[in-house]
């Protein structure tokens, strides 16, 4: 199955640590992209999101993070800063130039990794491992992008199967492309009820996340919300990067990055809880420029069931391709369903 391209202008780079059980993912446009957010989940954690509303001064960016860690991954974005200052690249203001990295977060501190680094009472906090893990990140930016237990992903969970990141997608009638990156930590389920079936599988291509479909019949436990709050509330948030090549206004973007929720809502069960963050940016690095004379809410309209759809498609991918770990708390749907 040949692999989903990324639109024009983007790089991507991951970063991980398996002792740790966390990683960082971090979107790079090759230039300032038009940027704009959505927070639909009652338990965010993020940085730089004001300026993602349309009427905030700042119209583009230097980069997305996306980083597990909870609070501690917020300083991901350091890491991107240093990098891309000493490449010279951000906003220019009173003769400098400052590094414009917006980041999301999700909660993976209770996975069973590492987590030495946090503060305790009595003792000297050793280093955040977030801004190294982002500056490799940038290092390691390519065209392309794996799946699975890797960057933002990497120790990411859900009800009941291990999570992990997730990429497709779409192309789109002007010639553009518009892509999905998601690191699934729902506290909800992506499949129905405890069995196989993608809660995404009519948005499957080729198979992707295993070509299972619906079940014949609908299983009696597919509307129960099976959630990480049995016996006790864990570790969610699902985050994720809608981008494309068109070039979008900062409200356009608004919207889309609205819209693309339901791409969520369709793939996880149930989603936008009070204890998940879940946050979309939207980014549009502007290399495809919209015909003359395009009706711009028609093109809105193919836009929005595009990141519908990537994003659905998207977060089954990541579960589907997370690989075991040692010291994992939850098996992979590979380990559970996949035959022998």
């Amino acid at each position: 199955m040949p692999e989903d391209p990324l639109p024009r202008g983007l790089m991507i780079g991951h970063a991980d640590d398996p002792r740790l059980k966390s990683g960082v993912t971090v979107i790079l446009p090759e230039a300032p992209a038009v940027m704009s957010a959505h927070i639909a989940g009652g338990a965010p954690g993020g940085r730089e999101l004001g300026l993602a509303e349309p009427q905030a001064s700042v119209g583009a960016v230097n980069a997305v993070v996306l980083a597990g860690g909870s609070a501690f991954g917020l300083s991901a974005a350091d890491g991107v800063m240093s990098f891309l200052a000493e490449r010279g690249r951000g906003f220019a203001v009173a003769g400098f130039r400052v590094p414009i990295v917006p980041a999301a977060i999700l909660f993976d501190l209770a996975n069973g990794g590492d987590k030495a680094f946090l503060p305790a009472p009595g003792r000297k906090a050793p280093p955040n491992p977030y801004p190294a893990l982002a500056y490799e990140a940038c290092e390691s930016a390519a065209p392309a992008t794996g799946l699975g237990t890797l960057g933002a992903g990497a120790g990411a969970t859900t009800a009941n199967l291990k999570g992990g990141f997730g990429f497709a997608s779409e192309p789109l009638a002007g010639g553009g492309i518009l892509a999905a990156f998601v690191a699934v930590n729902a506290v909800g389920a992506v499949t129905l009820g405890a069995g196989p079936h993608f809660r995404a599988a009519p948005f499957e291509r080729d198979g992707e996340f295993g070509g299972l479909g619906f079940p014949a019949m609908i299983p009696p436990d597919a509307a129960r919300a099976l959630t990480k709050l049995d016996p006790a509330p864990g570790a969610n948030t699902t985050i994720a990067v809608i981008a494309t090549d068109l070039a979008l206004t900062k409200a356009e973007a608004k919207r889309l990055a609205i819209v693309a929720h339901d791409g969520l809502a369709l793939a996880i069960w149930p989603a936008h809880t009070p204890y998940d963050g879940d946050t979309i940016f939207t980014l549009a690095t502007g290399e495809v420029a919209v015909r003359a004379g395009a009706d711009r809410l028609a093109m809105m309209t193919e836009l929005s069931a595009a990141a519908v759809r990537a994003l659905a498609r998207a977060v089954a991918r990541g579960v589907y391709a997370a690989s075991p770990a040692k010291g994992d708390a939850l098996p992979t749907w590979k380990c559970r369903f996949a035959k022998a």
